[in-house]
């Protein structure tokens, strides 16, 4: 008979191996789909419709470290794997004249480490709060977009693409934007780190980490962006929905006492004839977010002793910050980024993840290997900080919906480093190994440094 901890190992990794399994069973499924649609992909050209589709399943894990105490909201020190997978279909109608409408129905399962919680920049950008091992569908879009044209004469075309459908546009038009959506697939963008399916994994990398952006548990909303286009520049400014409780699933439809406010000018340019991006975001959300003093005074004088802040009691918490986003291009290979975020961080976060301010820069190179020109590696490092009075709050014994060891004694700032080898197998098939590393998780000195491998397979067409 086996004793009951090489029973607990061999169960662990029969665990495991059915996860990877289950991972390999849905990218086989996801090609074999794809090759049949792209088969048939003359019977979608010029019918108003199109059709698009991605799977990323990523396998994660984390060796064992130095931890002297934990809280209810740390990454906890011993190894451990977790898996994610995700799956999305991008379907879109041509409507009336420069109308068109967008429906992404999506599927997610699997969890992050330590229950996606203990580092502000966590290291999976696909897993949520709320970890879900048996996969659950859901809607993730639904939107109506408005082109308005304010110039007949210079024409762009727009490309079929993920909710886009291939059009004409003028130059010069103002975009609407109405419905359920994502806030980062209009906000903050950037070409060379955003994505955590195919760029870098980590949070505080996708977007700038200090930017408290609307958006549910699975990050999404609903709300209006409305987006102008003239020659060299975008203006953007849109007003979304915020959630009921800090990261929850519900949004809150009482726009009039808590919403999101975002403004963001972009200015297309070129350095000694390469293209580059700029970008610079104002954020200001109202919401049942308390403030940290708030929280402290009243666990002091005895009225409230939970020092919780994820659901908040009253209306008027209120967040504001901003954001600077560079993206350039260094040669035809070889492309670079840059983001730096503050907020004011007198209030709790309440969407996206317990940062107030960032400085993130990077570089991805492309072409490793003869005539393999998709193959790239990546590398990028981002500090997060927050502000002194999160940092009391959280050393008083308080938790976010993130982070919190219980104390914060020794204060330092999240320094993390990841790398990344992303290789094309096949036409719609790409994998990727990553490493990052996360110095003091949860800004806490005390504990780590967290060392962290990943495999990751994205398919899309």
């Amino acid at each position: 008979m086996l004793d009951s901890s090489r029973q607990s190992f061999i169960f662990a990794h029969l665990k495991n191996m059915k996860a990877i399994f289950r991972l390999y069973i849905l990218m086989v499924t996801c090609l074999v789909v794809s090759g049949k649609l792209m088969a048939q992909d003359a019977l979608l050209k010029d019918s108003g419709w199109n059709f698009h589709f991605q799977f990323t399943g990523i396998i994660q894990y984390n060796p064992a470290f130095q931890a002297p105490y934990s809280g209810q909201n740390s990454f906890l020190p011993k190894a451990a794997r977790a898996y994610s997978v995700t799956t999305t279909a991008y379907i879109g109608r041509k409507l009336w004249t420069g109308a068109s409408l967008y429906f992404n129905p999506e599927m997610a399962g699997g969890e992050g480490l330590s229950s996606t919680l203990g580092i502000a920049g966590f290291p999976n950008g696909e897993t949520f709060r709320i970890g879900e091992p048996q996969p659950v569908v859901y809607v993730a879009r639904i939107f109506l977009r408005q082109q308005i044209n304010f110039d007949k004469e210079q024409l762009d075309t727009l490309t079929d693409g993920m909710n886009q459908v291939k059009e004409i546009v003028s130059k010069k038009r103002l975009t609407i934007n109405a419905g359920k959506f994502g806030v980062a697939d209009f906000f903050d963008q950037n070409g060379v780190s955003h994505d955590p399916r195919t760029d870098f994994m980590n949070w505080s990398l996708m977007n700038n980490g200090a930017y408290d952006y609307a958006a549910n548990t699975r990050g999404y909303t609903g709300g209006l962006i409305l987006e102008y286009y003239t020659p060299g520049w975008v203006i953007r400014a849109g007003t979304a929905l915020m959630p009921v409780e800090a990261n929850g699933p519900t949004l809150n439809y009482n726009w009039a006492k808590t919403n999101s406010e975002t403004f963001e000018i972009q200015k297309n340019y070129s350095l000694h004839g390469l293209p580059g991006i700029a970008r610079l975001l104002f954020y200001y959300n109202t919401s049942k977010a308390p403030a940290y003093q708030t929280v402290i005074n009243e666990d002091q004088n005895g009225t409230d002793t939970s020092l919780n802040v994820l659901t908040g009691t009253q209306y008027g918490g209120k967040k504001y910050g901003l954001g600077l986003s560079l993206q350039q291009a260094v040669s035809n290979r070889l492309n670079g980024f840059f983001r730096i975020g503050w907020n004011n961080g007198k209030t709790a976060t309440w969407a996206f993840t317990e940062i107030d301010n960032t400085a993130s820069l990077g570089l991805r190179y492309f072409g490793i290997g003869k005539g393999r020109m998709a193959d790239n590696i990546g590398l990028a490092f981002v500090s997060n900080g927050i502000s002194s009075i999160h940092r009391e709050f959280l050393n008083i014994g308080g938790y976010g919906f993130i982070i919190g060891d219980g104390k914060l004694p020794n204060y330092k700032r999240e320094n993390i480093i990841e790398l990344f080898y992303q290789v094309k197998l096949f036409e719609q098939l790409y994998a990727t190994l990553d490493y990052q590393f996360v110095a003091n998780p949860a800004y806490n000195h005390d504990r780590g440094p967290v060392s962290l491998l990943a495999a990751r397979v994205h398919v899309s067409f």
